[in-house]
């Protein structure tokens, strides 16, 4: 979870952030299909996702721990700390289908964990407990741990028992806790701003789905007048009439009026500057 960590160029990368390519759903398959659109999943990797799962982890221990469990501050603060990390990879996922959707959750993910922020610097608060500052040596030691570990807690095949960030969630002072929460949510912020700042840059120079999908339902059209302008054997005509006034292609419109109404005819595509038309079988 080091914010300042360079993504390997072996990895694809989605928003600025690691994706696990043993968790996408772009692949084409074995049996020839093409892939989709858009890549999404792969969001175990994201470090966003891997520090929004240390913060529920640690929120659900501190509030099992160190609150009074029939506060209802305490399924607020879990649910905040589950919505952080659920959008994100709900986010993800969506990403296939709709940029917007991904942005929106990712955004969802963002504004849930700062309300988690504010709970635990109102319990500080409120207990009369110091919060670190940010040159605080405490601070420092939890944000030096996403620089040097590289264990991955939202894997669920990762076997290391050993937390790196056990001296302070599992420590029985209520203050250290919450503060080395407070560092964690700051950490994940950071990359989520980077994750949305991606988002939007790739959606500017990229488009969106419904762009992307517009873009490869032309060039399959394309490809297809290709093949059929290639084939010796197809004997119709492609070509539309000319308008026999102005000359330009003409439409194929329907009449809404008078005795012909519903019925079909060629009209001057430079209509209404030239209103000339012709049957359908030709005769002006």
């Amino acid at each position: 979870m080091n914010e300042g960590e360079n993504n390997s160029k072996h990895e694809p990368k989605r928003g600025g952030q690691r994706t696990d390519p043993s968790d996408q759903s772009d692949r084409t398959d074995r049996s020839g299909k093409p892939a989709r659109l858009r890549p999404s999943g792969g969001y175990r990797k994201l470090r966003s996702f891997q520090a929004a799962t240390v913060i529920y982890d640690a929120t659900v221990s501190f509030c099992n721990r160190l609150m009074d469990p029939r506060s209802r501050t305490v399924d607020q603060m879990i649910q905040a700390a589950r919505s952080g990390r659920q959008n994100i990879a709900e986010g993800s996922r969506a990403s296939a289908a709709s940029s917007q959707t991904e942005l929106r959750l990712v955004n969802v993910a963002r504004a849930s964990l700062d309300e988690l922020l504010l709970d635990f610097e109102d319990f500080l608060r409120q207990h009369g407990l110091p919060q670190w500052a940010k040159d605080d040596p405490q601070a420092q030691a939890v944000r030096a741990v996403g620089k040097d570990h590289r264990t991955d807690r939202s894997d669920p095949t990762d076997q290391t028992d050993q937390n790196p960030y056990s001296p302070w969630l599992a420590h029985a002072d209520p203050a250290v806790v919450a503060n080395a929460v407070i560092c964690l949510i700051h950490q994940a912020n950071y990359l989520l701003d980077r994750q949305v700042a991606g988002l939007e840059r790739q959606f500017i120079q990229e488009g969106g789905y419904s762009e992307r999908l517009a873009a490869a339902r032309i060039a399959e059209r394309q490809r297809k007048d290709r093949t059929d302008r290639s084939d010796p054997t197809d004997r119709s005509d492609k070509t539309l009439p000319a308008c026999p006034a102005c000359g330009k292609p003409m439409a194929l419109r329907t009449a809404r009026k008078g005795p012909q109404a519903g019925s079909q005819f060629w009209g001057c595509s430079g209509y209404p500057g030239c209103k000339g038309t012709k049957k359908l079988d030709g005769s002006v």
